[in-house]
């Protein structure tokens, strides 16, 4: 029964994952341990499949419908506001199996996770994962400093760093003796950094692909400019 159980269930995952990479747009990237698959959301949220375990960063079920994509091994929010703590989203891809990471105030909205703090490292389902800080730089009462958690997280021979909501804050120039080959950095001129201060960060940490999310109404195409003497990939994807 439990043999019968579990194919079910991967047999679910596999269908579930293919839809979701038949409708949204999907990055795949070769690492020493297989494919990495990033499939971009909308917004904030990200879908990462990697040596057959899921992951979610930042699910908001506004996004998308989370009851047609596969279950979460591992699920990241980077802090307590809906569109990256969404209960909802939650509901929907975790399990009894699933771990939840998350900063401090998340653990007030919703139950299960497990806190972390800055400079925190874990070995979560096999990944390596390292909380960084992230906080802004102006509209400082919107991300103080301990509200949101940045993630360095490691795939095979890859690092990726999914930086959550922050600005070009001093703590980056810690980020870029890690040789990170991956970041995903918000970037809307409201609550998170401006095409200039996503830049100057970019230049900080020197990532080999860069993507901008979280974009609200600001045009990513700026960064590309900015960043065009650089040898920093950037890549737009859907994720306003």
């Amino acid at each position: 029964m439990k043999k019968i159980f579990l194919l079910l269930f991967v047999l679910t995952n596999v269908a579930c994952t293919a839809y979701a990479e038949e409708n949204f747009e999907v990055d795949t990237f070769e690492t020493s341990k297989g494919e990495l698959k990033i499939t971009f959301l909308g917004h904030a949220s990200l879908m990462v499949n990697f040596d057959g375990k899921i992951i979610y960063i930042d699910p908001w079920s506004r996004m998308a419908d989370y009851s047609k994509f596969p279950k979460a091994d591992l699920v990241l929010s980077s802090h307590e506001h809906i569109d990256h703590l969404d209960p909802a989203a939650l509901d929907m891809v975790c399990t009894g199996e699933t771990i939840l990471l998350y900063p401090e105030s998340c653990a007030r909205k919703y139950k299960g996770g497990i806190v972390m703090k800055y400079g925190d490292k874990i070995i979560a389902k096999g990944f390596a994962v390292e909380t960084v800080p992230a906080y802004n730089t102006f509209k400082k009462r919107v991300h103080p400093y301990g509200l949101v958690n940045g993630y360095v997280v490691t795939f095979g021979d890859k690092i990726v760093y999914f930086a959550g909501e922050t600005g070009d804050i001093p703590e980056l120039d810690k980020l870029k003796d890690k040789d990170i080959d991956i970041a995903f950095l918000a970037m809307d001129s409201v609550y998170n950094t401006t095409p200039k201060m996503a830049a100057r960060a970019a230049k900080i940490i020197k990532p080999r692909i860069l993507y901008p999310i979280h974009t609200a109404d600001e045009d990513p195409s700026k960064l590309v400019d900015l960043l065009k003497d650089t040898d920093i990939d950037v890549r737009i994807r859907k994720m306003r």
